[in-house]
């Protein structure tokens, strides 16, 4: 029997959650843990598509996308982002460049929100070589994307360093050079959002991961460490924030490993009830099986 809340996908071992709001409709995308029986390993190869109309009942649409759909990458489906922009559906993923054992920074494009997503580029938009001097092979890890109001675009990502760049105007390339944004603790799992005027950038803080989060007034920064946004996911190491509003109120994504069989390499997507204070600071979420009920 699957029961109402938290983790809301019970299908599928779900990670590295990012929404988008469409239509009255919220789109969650996850990586898809799939490690062989016996293996305790990262094993994701393709990325899962959901859709729900009040955040309790999920719509599972055919997988829209997975690594070897670039024909340059060996493989692996990590932590992602989806944004529309001018009517189409922009998904910005990591992966590994072929030849490895480098990530690089993807991106594929659908004229649906369930795809089927194309590579937009026929090539990497970041790779390894791009990045300021660094031995990580990991870190084009996690981007993550805001399109603010003027139609601008900027691009963060990283594993143990965070990065920024503004994109171009039609999101294919870079339009600037790509800086280091300097976070307390920043391990990998970047989300940025504005609200208000605010612009937010959360992540994955530490190891095991909690989740922090800085202010801005300014993309550019500086950006100003507020504290933790919540503590460490049950049963898993990592985690990797979304965070939306939806019908008026907000709400955070994260994984955990709580399913049965779960853990670091087999987790699960919840939601939970965000609330901001007077000032636009966020407070602490607190985790909860009951997850996001239906009204």
């Amino acid at each position: 029997m699957i029961k109402e809340g938290n983790p809301i996908i019970q299908t599928h071992y779900t990670a590295d959650p990012t929404v988008l709001v469409h239509n009255q409709t919220v789109y969650l995308y996850t990586g898809h843990d799939d490690p062989p029986e016996g293996v305790d390993d990262y094993h994701m190869q393709d990325w899962l598509c959901f859709s729900s109309n009040d955040l309790v009942h999920w719509t599972e649409h055919p997988s829209p996308l997975k690594a070897t759909d670039f024909q340059w990458a060996s493989g692996d489906a990590y932590a992602s982002k989806v944004v529309e922009y001018q009517g189409r559906f922009y998904w910005f993923v990591s992966v590994t460049h072929a030849g490895g054992p480098y990530k690089a920074i993807g991106l594929a494009v659908s004229d649906n929100p369930t795809g089927p997503f194309k590579d937009a580029r026929g090539s990497a938009l970041v790779t390894h070589d791009m990045l300021p001097a660094t031995d990580n092979d990991k870190a084009n890890l996690d981007p993550t994307v805001l399109i603010d109001e003027d139609g601008r675009a900027y691009l963060f990502w990283g594993n143990g360093q965070c990065y920024f760049a503004e994109l171009n105007s039609d999101l294919t390339g870079l339009a600037s050079p790509i800086t280091v944004v300097d976070l307390p603790g920043f391990a990998e799992g970047a989300h940025i959002h504005k609200r208000n005027g605010i612009y937010y950038l959360s992540y994955g803080y530490g190891y095991p991961e909690k989740v922090a989060y800085a202010m801005s007034r300014n993309i550019q920064g500086p950006w100003e460490f507020k504290g933790i946004l919540n503590e460490i996911a049950g049963n898993c190491a990592t985690n990797r924030p979304a965070i939306i509003e939806f019908k008026g109120l907000d709400y955070f994504f994260y994984h955990n490993g709580a399913l049965p069989g779960g853990g670091s390499h087999r987790r699960s997507v919840c939601v939970d009830r965000l609330f901001y204070d007077d000032n636009g600071a966020i407070r602490r979420v607190i985790m909860t099986t009951e997850g996001v009920q239906c009204e």
